[in-house]
């Protein structure tokens, strides 16, 4: 695996834990790309959407509002067994024990 992949990996799985931590489990593209750049990961605002509409197509979030500045998520129960290590998903870094 390239090392661009194990980035991605891990940052879908940053973005998940943060969705986790946030009220009603929603949260915005502007506010995970903080989150990500406190985690050391610093990737663009355009990175960040593709991966919502990523982990939505594996059905990890939904989104509420996608609009050009901001894209509006929240967590599925199914992010939330990824998060919690329940099931496994390719292209999500798995959470460690």
């Amino acid at each position: 695996m390239s090392f661009e992949n194990h980035l991605k990996e891990e940052m879908r799985l940053v973005m998940l834990r943060l969705l986790n931590e946030l009220p009603s489990y929603r949260g915005n593209s502007s506010t995970l790309h903080s989150g990500l750049n406190i985690w050391g990961l610093s990737f663009s605002r355009d990175q960040v959407k593709t991966e919502l509409h990523w982990l939505k197509d594996q059905g990890c979030v939904t989104i509420e509002l996608d609009q050009p500045e901001v894209i509006v998520v929240k967590l599925t129960e199914r992010g939330q067994d990824v998060v919690e290590g329940r099931q496994r998903i390719h292209g999500i870094k798995r959470p460690s024990a």
